[in-house]
């Protein structure tokens, strides 16, 4: 699955995600509605998720302390939940396995020189550079530089994609695999805003509240789920203004529950929610929001990595963008030529707790 179209399609779309899983959880129902409406869409991955929890106890041997065997078991759940997102284009970062899930900082995993975390940034961006190159995306995707919740393999996939960005449209710079400089126009980070997870947790509450009274229908949330206590089990909320994009993608809602489901050593599936291995229920959404991160074209005062100490301007205009790419020339090739991204917008730090692949 390495082979993009040709001619290629007029939208072409192009995902960063940390681990498997990652996608289906955060941007399935996007991938889903864009490859229903013939979109290219590339999904790189930057590791097995090697360190993931595992939820199937007959499945446990797989860990990384015992057989080390859990990351060639998650390619083919991520097989399988890309063909239930209709997603034919899916590559691991430099090649499966390259580099390992870093697990949280101060883990053993963390330390291990294999590690995403470690990995050498002008490498894994030259070999992302050169996917840019290849399948021409204009829309890019991928996380903030706080990697949504404060993973490290998720940080260093905002790193290695934002200057992947800058090289793959500077033509002084040459990348594996001899394609011409290419220029995406946009680049996104995925998110969700304050408003969202409050009515998540508010909807998660009135459940399991009918469920105990025995008013209608169960709802079909296990019983021994964890309701999240607040905003904070859920770590990954950002103010309402950071948010940019919002996509319904609520058509294609059961094709993520089913790619969701693929994912059976990392996440539970039942109905409409799902729990993760610290059983923490949530609630699937066909709704995905994104906030589009600002460029500077030609600025060479802009510092190759986003500073984290900077803070985005409140504010953001209504209504939001309801494309990926709306307003885009979609007719006309995006120009190769220098260009420095400005630097993207920030959120203000979360906790790291939380899932650990």
């Amino acid at each position: 699955m390495t082979s993009s179209p040709d001619p290629a399609p007029d939208r072409r779309l192009l995902l960063v995600h940390a681990h498997p899983d990652d996608e289906s959880i955060g941007t399935g129902a996007t991938m889903a509605r864009y490859a229903a409406e013939g979109a290219q869409v590339t999904l790189v991955t930057c590791t097995l998720g090697e360190g993931g929890e595992i939820i199937p106890p007959e499945l446990a041997n797989l860990a990384a302390d015992r057989d080390d065997q859990l990351g060639g078991y998650r390619i083919g759940e991520l097989d399988r939940a890309c063909a239930a997102l209709g997603v034919a284009d899916h590559r691991f970062l430099g090649g499966a396995g390259r580099w390992r899930d870093s697990g949280m900082i101060g883990t053993p995993e963390n330390a291990d020189p294999r590690c995403f975390w470690r990995a050498d940034l002008a490498e894994a961006a030259a070999d992302l550079a050169a996917i840019i190159r290849e399948v021409r995306a204009q829309v890019m995707v991928t996380y903030d530089d706080d990697g949504f919740y404060g993973h490290p393999d998720h940080i260093q996939a905002h790193r290695v994609a934002w200057r992947a960005f800058q090289l793959a449209a500077d033509p002084a710079v040459t990348v594996p695999g001899g394609h011409a400089p290419w220029r995406v126009t946009r680049f996104y980070a995925s998110t969700t805003p304050q408003s969202a997870l409050d009515g998540e947790i508010a909807e998660l509450r009135a459940a399991r509240a009918r469920d105990l009274a025995g008013d209608g229908p169960p709802s079909g949330l296990p019983a021994h789920w964890r309701l999240p206590e607040s905003e904070a089990d859920l770590v990954y909320g950002v103010p309402d203004d950071q948010v940019t994009t919002e996509i319904d993608g609520s058509a294609h809602l059961p094709a993520k529950l089913a790619a969701m489901a693929a994912h059976a050593t990392q996440i539970t599936v039942a109905g409409p929610w799902f729990a993760l291995s610290n059983n923490i229920a949530q609630l699937a959404s066909g709704v995905e929001y994104y906030a589009l991160l600002p460029t500077n074209a030609g600025d060479p005062s802009v510092s190759d990595v986003p500073d984290s100490t900077e803070r985005p301007v409140s504010g953001c205009p209504a209504p939001r963008e309801s494309d990926l790419f709306a307003g885009l020339d979609l007719t006309a090739g995006a120009p190769a030529g220098p260009q420095v991204p400005g630097r993207a917008h920030s959120v203000p730090p979360r906790t790291t707790a939380g899932r650990a692949g």
